[in-house]
């Protein structure tokens, strides 16, 4: 009988969170523990074997009883030899994971980059799980990207592609952490709102958004909360989904998705966030409506995305 249980390792740069999946997306067992940073690569490995080997134990389960480790690691990620090229993080640099991991459980391991998991665990376990076909767009500190199709993650020579948040929508536009100006991610990221609340606020000494006390207490929700009583909110909010609905639109024209998946914090507003971006995607798609349509959906999964999604490397 074929195997239908799964280890999902969620890397973080301060937690490694892991869970035992079964092949529908249940989770028996969960936990997190300190990613250890100020080990060496091999011993962050180490860590994770070990969270990998006490959730087989608590869920009552051997390694005979499982598939394999699925691994979601931050950084520039090659699937085919599990090696981390690139972590800016944790400064690794060409570090065999897989091999390593594999070597301290004994269990097979799959990696591939942590956006591109959070993708495919929506497509097989949350909002696109009715679809084949799905873009993913993380709206965190930067604007991460996955890209699902047929059921499969997209990731471009040595995984290194998906790079969705670097793709340039105003031409010589604001700086990027990436080294290009006018990226998606210097003007969708929730670093990006909150820079551009902040800088309207500084701007504007009337502006109600002055409401929350200092600048320190600005966040991503500040332009969305005075949306309705305060212009200069307004602006801040409309000239962030114009952005991002430009970038979604791209997207959408290039790979025709069944669906785009919207995660990270700033999708807390919901319907608000929603509702002008699908206006606008609607607008500007290819054909119009003489086409297939793009829905724009909010991800489902939460903060159990990476773990589920890394289980479903091996589905």
């Amino acid at each position: 009988m074929d195997k239908k249980y799964f280890v999902g390792i969620d890397l973080g740069g301060t937690f490694i969170k892991g869970g035992i999946v079964r092949e529908d997306g249940v989770i028996l067992v969960s936990d997190k523990v300190p990613t250890g940073k100020e080990l060496s690569a091999e011993g962050v490995a180490e860590n994770i074997a070990s969270l990998a080997k006490d959730l087989i134990a608590r869920a009552g389960l051997e390694n005979k009883d499982v598939r394999g480790i699925g691994i979601g690691a931050p950084g520039m990620i090659d699937g085919k030899t599990g090696v981390v090229i690139y972590w800016n993080n944790l400064r690794w640099r060409n570090f065999a994971i897989g091999a390593v991991v594999e070597r301290f459980t004994g269990l097979p391991v799959k990696i591939a980059n942590d956006a591109n998991v959070a993708a495919l665990g929506e497509v097989k376990f949350g909002a696109a799980r009715k679809y084949e076909n799905a873009i993913m767009i993380t709206l965190g500190t930067g604007v991460g990207g996955g890209i699902v199709v047929d059921g499969k993650l997209v990731e471009g020579n040595q995984g290194a592609g998906a790079e969705l948040g670097h793709s340039v929508i105003v031409a010589g536009g604001k700086a990027c952490t990436c080294g290009r100006k006018g990226c998606l991610e210097a003007y969708a990221s929730a670093t990006a709102l909150i820079r551009d609340t902040k800088e309207m606020m500084e701007k504007h000494k009337d502006s109600k958004m002055w409401s929350v006390g200092g600048l320190e207490n600005v966040d991503g929700k500040t332009a969305f909360d005075y949306y309705e009583t305060d212009d200069y909110a307004k602006e801040v909010v409309d000239s962030y989904i114009a952005h991002l609905g430009c970038g979604l639109t791209n997207f959408a024209n290039i790979f025709r998705p069944d669906v785009i998946i919207l995660g990270g914090g700033v999708c807390a507003q919901g319907e608000t966030l929603v509702k002008p971006l699908q206006k606008i995607v609607d607008e500007e798609l290819f054909a119009g409506k003489m086409g297939p349509q793009v829905p724009v959906l909010i991800a489902e999964l939460g903060n159990s995305a990476g773990l589920l999604g890394a289980a479903a490397l091996w589905l």
